[in-house]
């Protein structure tokens, strides 16, 4: 069974915007890419750097440490399935917004 994170309103990012959520152990980028929501783990799956104030162009975010860069979408290093940052789907419900995240043992 999937749980939800409920992000506090004051929380979710305008376009272009970001936010760092921390709860339940977890710390995740929220990005805001012309409305669309995207969640990612905050920590950059090389040498876990943080991936919230990294560079961000359209759905792509750059790694502050050493450059490498990730699609918002699928998670994985850019041109590459060899290096993947989880991320989670994020729900939109009567107005507010959840990032989903998954048991680790249904987690692809």
């Amino acid at each position: 069974m999937s749980r939800r994170i409920a992000v506090a309103a004051e929380q979710v990012p305008a376009p272009g915007g970001r936010a760092l959520v921390e709860q339940a152990g977890k710390s995740l980028a929220l990005f805001n890419v012309a409305g669309q929501l995207y969640a990612i783990d905050d920590s950059c799956p090389h040498q876990g750097s943080s991936l919230c104030g990294g560079r961000l162009d359209g759905r792509v975010i750059q790694c502050c440490a050493h450059g490498l860069r990730f699609d918002l979408a699928s998670g994985y290093l850019l041109n590459s399935t060899a290096l993947k940052v989880a991320n989670y789907p994020v729900e939109l419900i009567d107005g507010q917004v959840f990032i989903v995240i998954a048991p680790e043992e249904s987690a692809p």
